[in-house]
């Protein structure tokens, strides 16, 4: 999940310069350094997993019976602290991540108004206009995805341990899990997003449709 957040917000930088220098290829925009950067990425993540199953899978466990609906409940005391870190740490990154989204979006808006305003008839304004709608596009992918899950997981991980009603928490459970839901539609979404928005990509999709036609 936070591999794809950290991707959408490096594809809505890459839109921006794209934009703001379109005569300029900024040094991470180079393939070596894309590459780079999808290691680090997926080396970063994979190490703060590796750790809390490492922790997890050693530590003594904590049985507190009173909130059955979910493994926190298994956590002991450093467990708890490794977890509650995991947990606010990546919260800070979905919320740069969106910021940044939507400054990168009004950036992209201020740029195609200034253009219209200057040259109403210059070529580029229909470049500019498609990269706004693909920008807002991205933007609400991502808030469908991830927001309401973030406005739900963190309240969930500090209020959850203090609910004794069993009634309350299995309510707050399922809403957790709905929003779960809404996250994981991002992996259906993504090729709409890494692809359907790319040339290359449809202009060999409608090759093929227009060899199809021919056959």
């Amino acid at each position: 999940m936070y591999s794809s957040i950290l991707f959408m917000g490096y594809i809505a930088a890459n839109r921006y310069m794209r934009i703001v220098r379109p005569l300029e290829t900024h040094v991470l925009q180079t393939v070596r350094s894309t590459r780079y950067i999808c290691i680090v990425t997926w080396a970063v993540v994979l190490c703060f997993n590796c750790v809390y199953i490492a922790v997890f899978a050693s530590a003594g466990k904590e049985n507190t019976p009173h909130n059955g609906f979910n493994c926190e409940r298994f956590h002991n005391s450093l467990l708890k602290k490794i977890y509650l870190a995991m947990q606010i740490t990546s919260f800070l990154v979905f919320l740069s991540v969106l910021v940044s989204l939507i400054l990168f979006y009004w950036g992209n808006v201020q740029r195609l108004r200034e253009a219209q305003r200057t040259m109403p008839e210059k070529p580029g304004n229909a470049k500019l206009s498609k990269s706004k709608r693909n920008m807002r596009v991205l933007v609400a992918v991502f808030c469908v995805c991830f927001v309401p899950y973030h406005v739900v997981r963190l309240p969930h991980v500090f209020i959850s341990p203090l609910l004794h009603d069993c009634t309350a928490a299995q309510a707050f459970y399922i809403i957790k899990e709905m929003t779960v839901l809404l996250a994981v539609l991002n992996a259906s979404l993504d090729p709409l997003i890494y692809f359907v928005f790319c040339k290359t990509f449809r202009a060999r999709l409608n090759l093929q449709r227009f060899q199809q036609r021919n056959q």
